[in-house]
């Protein structure tokens, strides 16, 4: 590909609210002419659980979720749930046009997938991005919890699954974000998911522990957030053929995240909706 510039923005931990917002924000600005698509990187404080675009709130054990003090909000993208805690996300802000990102969901997937294979290859992790689409048993029921099962060109390690994304495109432009879980227990989201008892609860854990790892668990030993930044960046810069500026938001883009944050992340009529 041709070399390009990007913007790259490196937000400190935040509510899940307002970090929805910023991703939403940054895909409203990037539509218009002459602005710069946008490497994004971020972490969330407190740890919140996030909901697919449509995904049932049934899925969703309000008491346990208030008892270890977690957020939750709805992402503007799709799939199932995921526990952001102890990871490092990224998100991709670009026009439809981008060459990046341009064509299908499934075409953009791929191409943002090599600068992820080269992000885990930079720290010493030997990751996959296979294409699987059709190879899930369809006659089994989904769960709620989105690493149980890896979705097409998402990364990963001898079969589990490392790096989770979803894609949102609107006002000609595209979202893609996604986690590394850096360290911790990813057993963790069943905690706060609704099941029919606890038979079903142990087997949801087990299913999760058999398709889902952590950067530690693959490395055995622990990786900076900084550190695992830093290699995401260098990877899509010499993987992609990006040069990076580094510009932080600005007091229009603060102002502007801050009302999407009000009226829609935090507002109970989006983040409730089934």
């Amino acid at each position: 590909m041709d070399a390009t510039t990007w913007r790259l923005i490196k937000t400190p931990p935040a509510v899940g609210a307002w970090n929805m917002a910023v991703d939403e924000m940054l895909l409203e600005k990037v539509a218009r002419p002459g602005v710069l698509s946008v490497l994004r990187l971020y972490a969330w404080d407190p740890a919140c659980l996030s909901l697919g675009y449509s995904q049932n709130m049934a899925d969703v054990d309000f008491g346990r979720l208030m008892q270890h003090g977690w957020g939750l909000v709805r992402r503007p993208t799709g799939g199932r749930a995921i526990l952001h805690t102890d990871e490092l996300t990224y998100s991709v802000i670009a026009p439809q046009e981008e060459p990046r990102v341009t064509g299908g969901v499934l075409e953009s997937y791929r191409r943002l997938s090599a600068a992820l294979l080269d992000t885990l290859q930079i720290l010493g992790a030997n990751a996959n991005a296979e294409k699987t689409y059709g190879t899930e048993d369809q006659s089994q029921p989904k769960g709620p919890v989105c690493f149980e099962v890896p979705s097409n060109y998402e990364i990963t390690v001898e079969g589990k699954k490392l790096v989770g994304s979803a894609q949102s495109r609107r006002f000609q432009a595209v979202l893609q974000h996604g986690t590394l879980p850096l360290v911790g227990d990813l057993r963790r989201i069943t905690d706060v998911l609704r099941y029919p008892g606890d038979a079903e609860r142990e087997e949801a854990v087990a299913k999760l522990m058999a398709h889902a790892t952590t950067l530690e668990e693959v490395l055995h030993k622990q990786i900076s957030w900084d550190d695992a930044a830093d290699a995401m960046q260098n990877a899509f810069s010499r993987t992609l053929n990006i040069t990076f500026h580094e510009v932080p938001l600005d007091d229009n883009e603060i102002a502007r995240a801050e009302a999407l944050m009000h009226e829609k992340y935090a507002n109970p009529a989006w983040t409730n909706r089934s």
